[in-house]
């Protein structure tokens, strides 16, 4: 432009008006080659999410699949073999036979490897027997519906999963049609009040994705209020405190203890000063069960559990 006007081949006005132009032309363009790649994502993503929707799940109900009803907390593991799909010639767990009497608080302990979190991720049907029984007051669970099933189960895991959403919500999660009293009681009980009652908008404190806003100890709480909330008659600890602070790890012990109380508890720890107060302490290797006892009872047995602990 400037050469042209330079030659008197054109004026000023005639390119200032060409660049607005050419602004008002490149703007839309860019817009649209914007969509076009936005567009290009959204619909990738759509055919991920609604070919993971379509999935039929591998596990379903029978037929004739009846309610539990009215749990004790009964747990029976006849002659158990189990073995992941992917992995067709090793057992991880063989022949195992363990009977966890209702309210009874059974701590599994042993090496990493030996199928202490398979063997808990069983009794709620996450997979399927090779071989064996799992029964829940009697009843086969293969025999009954896998939502009332899960429904009488809590499990409080090391790592927790917090949705992006408000402590409330989060709390919910563990029975959603629950009251505000019945949500700020569980996190009492809990002792999560504490920490809340300190935040800025208190039970609608945002949490951020995967609860990023809060400490390791304060998310912990709050899944174990979603546990006290859902008040289920069969409790699983897999390691819950384990990847904690030893302050955090003492509140989070305090809440887990009260949270046991009157309840089947099935506890996996590898901090053994964890489970020293279990009615019985199972030791579980590749070979199956090895010892059960007291922490008394085996630390004076001098076995294995002795050299664990």
């Amino acid at each position: 432009g400037g050469y042209f006007i330079m030659k008197g081949e054109m004026d000023y006005q005639d390119l200032v008006t060409f660049c607005l132009y050419i602004t008002s032309f490149v703007g839309p363009m860019r817009k649209l080659s914007g969509f076009s790649e936005m567009f290009a994502n959204g619909f990738a993503g759509l055919n991920r999410f609604v070919t993971i929707m379509r999935t039929e799940p591998t596990i379903q109900d029978a037929d004739d699949a009846v309610d539990l009803e009215n749990v004790k907390g009964d747990i029976v593991l006849d002659k158990v073999t189990f073995r992941y799909e992917e992995d067709k010639k090793q057992n991880v767990l063989t022949d195992l036979s363990l009977h966890v009497r209702a309210g009874e608080n059974v701590a599994l302990v042993g090496p990493s490897g030996c199928g202490k979190t398979t063997l808990c991720s069983l009794i709620p049907r996450f997979y399927e027997l090779q071989g064996g029984h799992i029964l829940l007051d009697g009843q086969n669970i293969q025999d009954v519906t896998m939502r009332s099933l899960r429904q009488n189960i809590g499990i409080v895991q090391q790592n927790v999963y917090l949705f992006s959403g408000t402590i409330r919500d989060n709390i919910a999660y563990g029975k959603p049609d629950a009251t505000d009293a019945e949500i700020e009681a569980a996190a009492k009980l809990a002792g999560a009040d504490e920490f809340i009652g300190q935040l800025p908008d208190r039970y609608n404190t945002y949490v951020g994705e995967r609860g990023l806003k809060l400490s390791g100890g304060q998310r912990q709480r709050v899944s174990i209020a979603r546990v006290f909330l859902k008040n289920p008659p069969v409790l699983i600890l897999d390691e819950a405190t384990s990847a904690l602070d030893n302050e955090s790890e003492r509140l989070g012990q305090k809440s887990i203890e009260k949270l046991t109380v009157g309840r089947t508890t099935i506890t996996i720890a590898h901090r053994l000063t964890t489970i020293k107060n279990a009615d019985r302490i199972v030791v579980l290797t590749a070979d199956g069960i090895v010892e059960e006892g007291t922490h008394k009872e085996l630390t004076e047995k001098g076995g294995m559990y002795a050299d664990l602990y």
